[in-house]
């Protein structure tokens, strides 16, 4: 098993977490800011459908819109969460005069092995369909081999990661997101700047 996060158990907790039982998640770290990102994604997945209505008027689509702005910013919270706990696991390993840096953080790598629990749950339901063709599920079940292919071999990158991170071979980083267009000092919409420069283009 991993040393620093058990990838197999991670596979089947997004799993459980999108059926009807309680997951059962681990009071430990990272898992409490795993278990964030993987109820954000869910949260993102059921706006982002909403969001594409065209029988609701526009003030609910554009609630919809917040609500992904919203969910969107806890979720990558909660990924960069994730990889300070690993990161804080990792505190007594030095790397290797050799260790390589992995463009991509073990957080990011279990955000999208999230996002594919999500694909998988929901195109699994679309092969058990009964009001549509034979056709629509073949092309269902082509994809949902190919989810299922995706996730194993993101499920072992991942494993390859945290066991060359915890042997110093290889090592990553926190990477801030700075999401902008959130925050009201650097939206030009939300600090008046963009207001400010129209009504100076107007003056001129």
């Amino acid at each position: 098993m991993n040393p620093l996060l058990d990838v197999s158990m991670l596979l089947r907790l997004h799993e459980r977490a999108l059926g009807e039982s309680e997951p059962g998640w681990p009071a430990t770290a990272p898992w409490g800011a795993i278990a964030a990102n993987h109820r954000c994604n869910g949260l993102l997945w059921d706006e982002e459908d909403k969001a594409r209505r065209r029988d609701v008027p526009a003030a609910e689509i554009a609630a919809n819109k917040r609500r992904i702005d919203d969910f969107n910013q806890r979720r990558n919270d909660a990924v960069e969460a994730v990889d300070e706990a690993l990161l804080a696991r990792l505190a007594d390993v030095e790397p290797g005069p050799g260790a390589r840096l992995h463009s991509e953080t073990a957080g990011a790598m279990i955000d999208r092995l999230s996002i594919l629990a999500l694909k998988i749950h929901h195109m699994q339901a679309q092969t058990r369909r009964k009001d549509v063709g034979d056709e629509h599920v073949a092309a269902c079940e082509a994809k949902l081999a190919r989810l299922r292919l995706q996730r194993a071999d993101l499920a072992a990158c991942l494993d390859t990661l945290l066991c060359g991170a915890a042997e110093g071979s290889v090592y990553f980083k926190v990477y801030r997101q700075f999401k902008m267009y959130n925050d009201a000092a650097l939206n030009p919409y939300l600090s008046g700047q963009r207001s400010t420069e129209g009504a100076r283009a107007g003056e001129g």
